[in-house]
């Protein structure tokens, strides 16, 4: 499974062209847009759109709060939640995971083993899992190769469960995602490799040659 994080590397039209290059080598990808394009990429494209963000409040004196029904209206069919770059508590992602359940995919990334357990222990669990170390990411220094040891220890942790194992981190090359399939991960989360990359349909034809 291969998932790509646009952050906000690239907006506008710029947005749906990244997209279309994507979805031309890999037709099966999920890719996490911003928030404000997900109705336009998931009528232009086919797809499968996460949100960025998700926001636990409910519908109606919510203002400014991206809820999972306006999501799902827009196309989403899941989200990213608690992504380094936009932290929140246990609490929240606990509340934002009910909120969800059965409206989105939620894909809960995790910075540390101790934040994966205690992730396990909640009522509602996540769709996936995305296991990253901050330091390594956008650092071109993969997380399968800095930190192999905890991403087979996470994706143990994962295997008694239907919870997805995903890794991130630094993930810039075939051989990290081949080298996260063999620490017992599902898929990969990717970001700058791509998203920055002037010439991202190099990677993406690499990738796509190794999809089975």
């Amino acid at each position: 499974m291969i998932i790509i994080n646009f952050k906000n590397y690239v907006s506008g039209k710029k947005v749906l062209i990244l997209s279309r290059k994507i979805e031309k080598y890999l037709s099966k990808s999920i890719i996490c847009v911003p928030n404000s394009d997900i109705s336009s990429i998931s009528e232009k494209t086919k797809l499968e759109i996460y949100a960025q963000h998700v926001d636990f409040q409910e519908e109606g004196k919510s203002t400014g709060y991206d809820i999972p029904e306006d999501l799902k209206n827009s196309g989403a069919k899941g989200s990213l939640l608690n992504h380094s770059e936009h932290q929140v508590s246990l609490k929240v992602i606990e509340k934002t995971l009910s909120r969800c359940s059965g409206k989105l995919k939620i894909i809960v990334c995790a910075k540390n083993l101790s934040e994966v357990k205690n992730i396990l222990k909640m009522k509602f669990k996540p769709w996936a899992i995305a296991f990253e170390e901050p330091k390594l990411i956008s650092s071109g220094k993969s997380i399968t190769k800095y930190d192999s040891k905890k991403v087979l220890e996470f994706s143990n942790l994962l295997k008694s469960t239907k919870i997805i194992p995903i890794c991130g981190a630094g993930i810039s090359s075939v051989e990290d995602i081949l080298e996260s399939e063999r620490l017992g991960c599902n898929g990969v989360l990717i970001s700058s490799v791509i998203a920055k990359n002037k010439n991202p349909e190099i990677l993406l034809r690499k990738i796509k040659s190794i999809i089975v």
